[in-house]
């Protein structure tokens, strides 16, 4: 039956609102018409706009949106009666509210009625009396039959039960209502019969009809033919709302012309709502309606009390009181938080919506205006949007490393006097953004390592801070990938990721490395990642690694040197010199020399940073020929690391004194000295007279034009130096970078001794390949006009003069050639003793090439010196040294060079032992030969 009755009414109303009409009482799930249809909205982003119907808090919902179809639907029971009770109009107004961007769209609901209510009496017997005096035509009126429903489901008709006293009659209000009264058709004979009982009906105008009966029992008495008369028809009175209880409304009054009972009037209220009689009372003798329990506008606006005036007789009428309840300010404004977008990323743009707000105030007129403010110490405000909601937007920007939550509090205060307040605490936190790199706590880190640490030690650790949340501000550590002498920065360190300890991934040594650099990278796991870097300086500390290295004479023994002291020595005449390096630098290669050994201790002294061996007394016949010293070298470590080596000394002006000098050699190494006698012989001869044809040669072009290279100039290449005995960062003595090469020339011992360019460019490379440069050319050249100035003795170099600090002897801090150069060991022929064996023999024969000239000095001449300033470079004119002689090839100007005896005293002879290592032949090896053979 209702499936027939639904339908909907869809209209608009003239302010653009929806209206919808239905019936009421249908079922939940029931469709009353779709919303998103008439307002013309996208149904598929109803549910991203989070839509919804929205009421007042002490509102029931009685309606809801299906978010997929946009379509109205019933939530609750809808009862009309309950709802609007007797009104003509029952209208819910209702809100569809939409987000992002706000919306709101009102729609009302008009519910109309159904015939689902019965008529009903308010008692199921209604009792009166009436005179027998009562003439015809007599009127009696009936008790109002009651029907919730309105319109044509209310009371339409009544009917009565046929009989012979009474007809029905009809009537209808003004406002509408109709009720019965029964008319005196026949007189009624109280002796015949004394009650009468009719069965009155009213019927509704539904479809189906609905009705309701009552039982009207009729007394018969005496005559009572005056009702009571009410002195106003409608009472109207104010009432405030939150009166108190037994405040009196109003008090009502009726009069009756009858007298005695029949004039007695008893007052009562006619059909109320369960509701309305819990609020008034009325007194049924005075007629004073007072207040029994509490009214409230926002629920109420107005009441309607139907009153009844009944006499003794059952005569009765009937009036009506209107109450207007007036609003005060008794409700504080509500702050509804509908939307919250928490947490909030802290690098939202001003004027971000982060959340919505509704105010309600459920008073009228100026009680329910509402002003809404926030505090002012948040970057937050609110912006007034549509009717009474408010968008919480931000007013800045926002940190988290500065503040990670904040504590909202919005007031609302309405306008009523007095006003009312209240507050809304929203608690909204900000969300992490990577927005901060790591933070080194030092702008560079320094490390100092121990050379030959163990490997995966720890030398450092640096740590950076980032104030991000988590991911964002978690740290982990790398290196940089970067080159360290050429080798990838990861075989050197390696860095815990997680800690930013740096280990050492290998021994570390000074001599190869002294210091070096790495970055470290610090980067967090947001997204994008952000980082930063450090720079972290390494520097390794020297230890006391490596021995004194003995360069002259030669440590080893598969040869040994005998150096030649005339006779005629006198006291501190240089002998020779013990000639050594340290690989290590600072005092750990500060090296004195010690004799710790001699056949007569009071002869010989040794210069403790020098090297330098001197006579310290005149040589006497009594000196016994053969002079064994044992010297010892030591650095200044701690602990102190030394090398020793042995010198043989003959004291003799001529090898003829010394018939027994096999003696000195070893026993295995006579078997073969007549052959290396006869070779040295053969080879000296060979080099005389090639040297006698370039001198004849020189001599011939020197009258064509000027000399280009001097007159028998032997070269010692400076292969016969250790091969690029160097020191890192310039720090020891012998450079591969300042090798020398010494030029002898003709002119007797009165020519200079000169120091010229050096021959890394390659005279004579480490394989014995002669090889010439344009250079060396150049500078053979220029030497022919310095050779008239030979006589005259020239003054050192400035850049030679070094103090004793600066200059300690021929030790220095360089490392092993094999670890500074890595090229493997030093070459095996010659040794170094027969190196300077080579430059004696060379000088000595070119004096007795030219038939003895006259005997002169011997001056050391530094115009081609190297020009450079290092604390700790070797003097190389210190490594020079005549035997026999108390001059000493010294860069000091202040130290008078002094004459060399006679050529033939002076000699060094190298005797090898058995199966020596052969060497490549080099002009000076070619003029010892030529000497022993002369010999």
């Amino acid at each position: 039956m209702f499936g027939l009755l639904f339908f909907v009414l869809m209209a608009h109303s003239a302010n653009g609102d929806v209206s919808y009409s239905f019936p009421e009482e249908m079922k939940r799930g029931s469709v009353i018409g779709n919303i998103a249809k008439d307002l013309g909205l996208d149904v598929k982003k109803l549910s991203s706009r989070k839509a919804r119907i929205d009421t007042d808090n002490n509102r029931i919902q009685y309606c809801e949106i299906n978010l997929n179809t946009g379509e109205l639907t019933v939530a609750e029971r809808i009862d009309r009666e309950e709802i609007c009770e007797n009104k003509a109009s029952c209208v819910i107004k209702q809100e569809l509210v939409l987000e992002n961007p706000l919306e709101l769209h009102n729609f009302i609901l008009n519910i109309e009625d159904i015939n689902d209510n019965s008529p009903q009496f308010k008692k199921t017997v209604n009792k009166f009396e009436t005179s027998e005096s009562a003439v015809k035509g007599s009127r009696y009126l009936l008790d109002e039959a009651h029907d919730a429903d309105i319109g044509m489901n209310s009371v339409q008709s009544y009917t009565l039960q046929n009989n012979e006293h009474f007809l029905l009659n009809v009537l209808t209000r003004s406002n509408g209502r109709k009720h019965g009264e029964l008319v005196l058709n026949k007189e009624l004979d109280r002796e015949q019969q004394k009650e009468v009982t009719l069965i009155l009906t009213a019927v509704d105008g539904g479809t189906p009809p609905r009705s309701g009966t009552v039982a009207i029992h009729v007394t018969v008495l005496d005559a009572n033919d005056n009702a009571p008369v009410f002195s106003q028809a409608v009472y109207k009175v104010s009432l405030p709302e939150n009166s108190p209880v037994d405040t009196v409304v109003v008090t009502v009054s009726a009069t009756d012309a009858d007298e005695g009972q029949n004039g007695e009037v008893t007052y009562e209220f006619s059909h109320l709502s369960q509701k309305v009689m819990q609020l008034f009372v009325i007194d049924s003798v005075s007629g004073v309606i007072k207040l029994t329990g509490p009214v409230d506008y926002e629920k109420e606006k107005t009441i309607e009390l139907p009153i009844q005036a009944k006499d003794g007789q059952g005569l009765s009428s009937y009036s009506t009181v209107l109450i207007d309840i007036i609003d005060i300010n008794d409700n504080a404004p509500m702050v509804i938080l509908k939307s919250l977008n928490s947490p909030v990323p802290e690098s939202a743009l001003p004027g971000t919506e982060v959340g919505i707000i509704n105010v309600q105030d459920r008073d009228s007129e100026n009680n329910g205006q509402v002003r809404c403010s926030i505090q002012q110490n948040v970057p937050f405000k609110l912006v007034p949007s549509i009717k009474n909601y408010y968008s919480l937007v931000t007013t800045g920007e926002l940190d988290r490393e500065l503040l990670s939550e904040y504590n909202i509090t919005i007031t609302a205060t309405d306008e009523g006097s007095p006003p009312l307040s209240s507050t809304k605490n929203i608690h909204l936190t900000v969300a992490d953004v990577n927005d901060n790199p790591p933070v080194f706590q030092q702008q560079n880190y320094r490390a100092h390592v121990q050379e030959n640490n163990k490997a995966g030690s720890s030398i450092c650790s640096v740590s950076a801070t980032d104030p991000d949340w988590r991911q964002n501000g978690t740290v982990v550590y790398s290196l940089l990938s970067s080159d360290v002498n050429g080798a990838p920065v990861s075989s050197f360190l390696s860095i815990n990721g997680d800690t930013g300890v740096i280990h050492a991934v290998r021994s570390f040594d000074y001599e190869q490395i002294k210091s070096f650099k790495v970055l470290v990278l610090a980067r967090d796991n947001g997204s994008p990642p952000l980082s930063s870097n450090v720079t972290v300086s390494v520097f390794i500390s020297d230890e006391n690694d490596n021995s004194p290295q003995i360069l002259y004479p030669s440590p080893e023994g598969n040869s040994f040197m005998t150096e030649m002291v005339p006779k005629a020595a006198q006291a501190r005449s240089l002998v020779s010199k013990v000639i050594a390096v340290d690989a290590d630098s600072g005092q750990n290669a500060w090296l004195s020399y010690h004799i710790i050994k001699a056949t007569d201790p009071g002869l010989f002294t040794i210069g403790v940073h020098s090297g330098e061996i001197r006579t310290q007394r005149d040589i006497s016949e009594s000196d016994s020929m053969k002079q064994n010293l044992i010297v010892s070298v030591r650095d200044n470590g701690q602990p102190s690391l030394s090398a020793t080596c042995a010198l043989y000394l003959l004291v003799s002006d001529n090898l003829a004194e010394v018939p027994e000098l096999k003696d000195m050699s070893h026993d295995e190494s006579s078997s073969k000295l007549t052959f290396y006698l006869i070779i040295a012989l053969v080879s000296v001869s060979t080099f005389f007279l090639t040297f006698i044809i370039i001198i004849l040669a020189v001599r011939f072009c020197r009258r064509r034009k000027p000399r280009l290279l001097f007159d028998g100039a032997v070269a010692i290449p400076s292969a016969y130096l250790p091969p690029n005995y160097a020191e890192v960062e310039g720090a020891g003595t012998l450079r591969s970078a300042y090798n020398y090469d010494a030029y002898l020339t003709t002119g007797s011992r009165t020519s200079d001794f000169k120091f010229v360019r050096s021959y890394n460019d390659g005279t004579l490379t480490a394989d014995l390949t002669l090889r010439k440069t344009q250079s060396s050319v150049d500078d053979l050249e220029g030497l022919d006009a310095e050779i008239n100035d030979s006589f005259q003795q020239k003054p050192p170099s400035a850049d030679w003069r070094f103090t004793q600090n600066q200059r300690p002897g021929p030790s220095g801090a360089a490392a092993t050639p094999e670890v500074a150069v890595g090229t493997g060991p030093w070459p095996n022929p010659p040794t170094e003793a027969e190196q300077l064996q080579a430059l004696m023999a060379a000088a000595n024969e070119v004096s007795e090439a030219t038939n003895f000239l006259a005997p002169g000095t011997m001056d050391l001449s530094t115009r081609y010196g190297p020009q450079f300033t290092l604390q700790h470079v070797p003097d190389y004119r210190q490594n020079v040294y005549i035997p026999g002689s108390t001059a000493t090839l010294t860069s000091n100007q202040q130290q008078p060079q002094q004459a060399l005896p006679p050529p033939q005293a002076s000699a060094a002879i190298a005797v090898a032992q058995p199966e020596p290592p052969k060497a490549a032949q080099t002009p000076a090896s070619k003029k010892k030969a030529t000497k022993k053979e002369k010999k």
